[in-house]
């Protein structure tokens, strides 16, 4: 039976580690394994996707979709979900509900960069007035078939000029 004391790897499993650039009687001296001069001889070298001048392969592929430079940050929000905070008092169904509602309800923590009112069941609140950045269709259809509305915020676009006055 083996004890913890004796336990030792086996023979040949750990390596001494070989130090290279150590003069020419180690076999690994001189260049170290590092061929001749330049950039990859040195330390710190980072040239990651280059192929010697050949067009690379990220640059060969095509490209696809569209990355937005400042993406919005949403909060989506089931109405399911909405109606079981109504159910368990939470959150006041009388007033409008906005993002500061849903905050003040503790439905969300913070207003982001909006809200976004998504699902299509579940919603049975008569007369919930919701004002929102965004809605789908089934939640806005399912709001209005419980006799609710939605007011869909219009959405800030900077980029667009201002009519000019005539």
């Amino acid at each position: 039976m083996t004890r913890l004391n004796e336990l030792r790897d086996n023979p040949g499993a750990n390596k001494p580690r070989v130090r290279v650039g150590r003069g020419i009687g180690s076999g690994v001296g001189k260049t170290g394994g590092r061929g001749g001069k330049g950039q990859t001889a040195r330390s710190g070298v980072a040239i990651n996707g280059f192929e010697g001048g050949q067009m690379p392969l990220h640059m060969r592929m095509p490209k696809r979709g569209f990355n937005s430079f400042n993406p919005k940050d949403w909060n989506q929000i089931r109405i399911d979900r909405i109606q079981a905070y109504m159910d368990s008092g939470k959150l006041d169904a009388k007033g409008v509900i906005d993002a500061q509602a849903l905050v003040d309800a503790g439905v969300i923590r913070r207003p982001r960069d909006g809200v976004r009112l998504i699902g299509a069941e579940g919603f049975t609140a008569k007369n919930v007035t919701f004002k929102v950045d965004y809605a789908t269709k089934g939640a806005t259809a399912a709001v209005e078939a419980a006799g609710g509305k939605v007011d869909v915020i219009p959405a800030k676009q900077p980029w667009k000029k201002a009519p000019r006055a005539e």
